[in-house]
Formats: structure tokens, sequence, C-alpha cells
């Protein structure tokens, strides 16, 4: 099965790492389907590294490793994060609480609000978290390690707040 591959690609990488890492379960993260592979260890710092760069290279790695099988196997491909003691859930939550908080700014000021720069995954989250709000509307620019979202506030026809 897909998963099983993907949590045993997981534990050989984290041998390689010299780390110990339990597996816990595998649980839905996101209304669309995100499978979460739950990790739990006594090291996070050696998994989760300095601002989850370290984790978020791990993720990549195995993405590619999978997608490499898929083809070979002919595999459904399917979206999936690891994540280290809750590491990358915090996470998220943490930045869909920023956006709210940008996005009642947006419309409080009735203009456009920009966020700090933010890699492909958390501009990802963000574009999806707004995805059903009718008088919000984002936009990622900037180039590179500077690209951010824009979070815009869309007066709607008929409706005065």
């Amino acid at each position: 099965m897909e998963t099983g591959f993907i949590k045993q690609t997981v534990e050989a990488l984290f041998s390689k790492m010299l780390a110990r890492a339990q597996f816990e379960k595998i649980s839905d993260l996101t209304d669309d389907g995100l499978l979460t592979l739950d990790f739990s260890t006594e090291e996070p710092h050696l998994l989760v590294g300095t601002e989850g760069k370290t984790i978020l290279a791990l993720n990549h790695i195995v993405r590619k490793i999978f997608e490499k099988e898929c083809e070979k196997r002919e595999w459904k491909k399917m979206s999936f994060l690891v994540d280290i003691n809750g590491y990358q859930k915090k996470r998220i939550q943490e930045l869909k609480n920023r956006a709210q908080v940008m996005a009642e700014r947006a419309r409080f000021f009735k203009s456009s609000v920009e966020c700090a720069p933010m890699n492909p995954y958390e501009r990802m989250i963000v574009h999806s978290f707004f995805t059903n709000i009718a008088d919000i509307q984002t936009e990622s620019v900037g180039v590179g390690k500077d690209r951010r979202v824009v979070i815009k506030y869309v007066e709607q026809l008929g409706i005065s707040l």
C-alpha cells in the first residue's frame, strides 16, 4: 500500500540521519484530504530543525521518492505530510490564525495587506484557507525567498459591513 511505502521511506531516512522516531498514526490533517504521517521523538530538534527547515526538506525528499515510485508501480498520487511531534499541525494552525488576523485587517481598512515572506507550502495553505471566502482574495507576489501572499478585501455588491 502507498502509505506503507511512505512510512518505510521515512523510517529509512530517519535511520540514515541517526535519529530515533516512533510512528504514531496516519490521520487527515485538512478538509481537502491531506494525509499526515505522525511520528514522535525525544529529539525533535534533529528532525524539525531551525524554523522547521529540516522537516520541510524531509517532506520534499520523501515526496520526490514517492512520486518516482508512483510512476514505477502505477500508484495514484496523493498528498501527504510527515509530521514530527505535531510540529506541522501547530505551524499550520499558527499560519491560519495569522492569515485570519490579516484578513480582518484588510476588511477593516478595506484594502490589501501583505504577509511576511513564505515558502511555497505556506503560501498554498493561505490560498486554500481563503478559497471559499467571498470578500477576500489572495495573490502571491515577489520572487524567490521574498515571495509572499497579499490578502485583498473585495467589496461585495449589495452587502454593507
